[in-house]
């Protein structure tokens, strides 16, 4: 449990507050600022991302640091999969470019699990990646938070 004010929604989760908190998460990672994401999850947090196994927030954000200095306009899209109780799995995709121009899209799956203050204590991601080029590119809005109106992942047929 973390000593810190409540972070909204909190467990149990319905169907609601569920899409509320996947779309928190998107909207900060979309910020891409290491210490701010890093404080959405528990001083022991621990996560398994693709071969890398960061524990706690000091790693998490050592780790996003890296993450995106290489991974240029980064830009991803988050939806709801499924939640019960204080746990919620979502999929994801993502869209980059490297320093050499060219343009990926990643695909994944993520399990979540949260204390009860709302703070993610374990995430458990699998990760896809495809090269693409610019013009298969379907994420397209400024850098930062997804527009409202820009369609999610099932709209986009991803």
């Amino acid at each position: 449990m973390t000593q810190e004010a409540p972070r909204p929604p909190l467990p149990p989760f319905t169907r609601e507050t569920a899409i509320e908190k996947v779309r928190l998460a998107e909207d900060g990672w979309n910020g891409r600022n290491p210490a701010k994401v890093a404080l959405a999850y528990t001083p022991d947090s621990k996560w398994r991302n693709r071969a890398e196994f960061p524990v706690g927030r000091a790693e998490i954000e050592a780790f996003l640091t890296r993450k995106w200095n290489k991974e240029l306009d980064y830009r991803l899209i988050k939806e709801l999969w499924a939640h019960d109780g204080n746990r919620i799995a979502v999929r994801y995709a993502y869209e980059y470019r490297d320093d050499s121009g060219h343009w990926f899209r990643a695909y994944g799956n993520e399990n979540w699990e949260f204390d009860e203050n709302g703070y993610m204590a374990n995430r458990f991601a699998s990760i896809n990646e495809l090269p693409i080029t610019e013009d298969e590119r379907k994420f397209h809005w400024p850098l930062g938070r997804r527009p409202d109106d820009h369609p999610g992942l099932s709209e986009l047929g991803l």
